[in-house]
């Protein structure tokens, strides 16, 4: 059986509550490494579970996870910035959380998988029209003087001729 495309508002405001709650908890991690733990406690917790360049890595993983989840949020630059994130969380699968089993109360991947799977679903199916991407694309139509706009129900911006 096949189903009925949902009508493209709903897609939308769909895309805008799934980048809200992705966004969140991206920007939560960010801020727990840089404000909670802080940057010197984030790199000891790395060095502790054996992370190459412990210093760096805990810089790297605190940018990714702020400035990511803030960009998520705001839908801006979505396919380059799910796949950054997506990157991100696989990096953390691989150094803190392999050999423990699935949850992430056992210290598994349970989570990294959902933030890193839905940053590739975003990354993949774009913004949504309630989104700064989607504003670029107006004004880039705009400005162009061309009869076609980017849809922003694709990441690919995907044109549509008027």
């Amino acid at each position: 059986m096949t189903f009925p495309a949902l009508p493209a508002i709903v897609r939308d405001i769909l895309a805008l509550i799934a980048r809200i709650g992705l966004g969140a908890v991206v920007l939560a991690h960010g801020w727990q490494k840089i404000f909670d733990w802080t940057i010197a406690g984030t790199q000891a917790g790395f060095e502790g579970m054996g992370a190459p360049a412990p210093t760096i890595t805990a810089w790297i993983a605190a940018i990714v996870e702020f400035v990511g989840g803030i960009l998520i949020l705001a839908g801006a630059f979505q396919p380059i910035v799910g796949i950054i994130v997506a990157l991100q969380m696989a990096a953390a699968w691989a150094i803190a959380h392999t050999g423990a089993g699935m949850f992430v109360g056992d210290g598994g991947p349970e989570l990294v998988i959902a933030i890193g799977a839905s940053a590739l679903f975003m990354a993949a199916l774009g913004s949504g029209r309630f989104s700064v991407d989607a504003i670029l694309a107006s004004r880039r139509a705009r400005r162009t003087g061309r009869a076609d706009a980017a849809t922003a129900t694709s990441g690919n911006a995907t044109r549509v001729r008027a």
